[in-house]
């Protein structure tokens, strides 16, 4: 019968870790570039900093009949996207990395866009971020996929971010009336 126990070689592991203090939270264990992981994670940042931003923007200029209940659920939306680009720019700081905000590149770099509506057209408003939402849901599980077991820590964040994108199509279908 093959021998299952646990066991670790925790004076090995303290060494290593006195030696690479510098290193922070990424290990030799870590089994992705971190580098590549900031950039992506820079491009989720700027994703969600768009999502926040036509969020927000819908959830003021919203009017008509159903303003009240649309520009309500704007404004969580805008509210949780603004919670994702900061979990997104944490992990890029925890990694070693810069969190780029920078207004001149943010456009291009998320994968959503931003768009403006007349302000009755609340139907065009919640069918442009429900397709943002969609864009982004497929996104991030291509993300996760790639992040396998490389980064446990960050694909767990991301799946977080998922699951409440899902929940923002979800709520938005129920706008829809579909």
């Amino acid at each position: 019968m093959a021998d299952n126990s646990f066991s670790i070689d925790v004076a090995a592991i303290r060494e290593r870790a006195r030696a690479k203090m510098t290193d922070g939270p990424v290990t030799e264990n870590y089994g992705r570039s971190p580098e590549e992981v900031i950039g992506v994670l820079n491009d989720v940042l700027a994703t969600e900093i768009v999502c926040w931003m036509r969020y927000a923007q819908h959830a003021i200029s919203a009017s008509g009949i159903d303003r009240a209940q649309v520009a309500a659920e704007f404004t969580e939306h805008a509210d949780e996207e603004r919670d994702h680009a900061m979990r997104a720019a944490e992990r890029i700081s925890q990694l070693g990395g810069d969190p780029d905000f920078d207004p001149k590149t943010i456009a291009e770099r998320s994968h959503t866009t931003y768009a403006t509506f007349d302000d009755t057209d609340l139907k065009g408003m919640l069918k442009e971020n429900l397709v943002a939402e969609r864009i982004v849901i497929e996104s991030y599980q291509e993300i996760i996929r790639w992040l396998g077991e490389g980064d446990v820590t960050t694909r767990r964040i991301m799946e977080d971010i998922l699951a409440e994108e899902e929940e923002h199509a979800d709520d938005l279908m129920d706008l829809l009336g579909n």
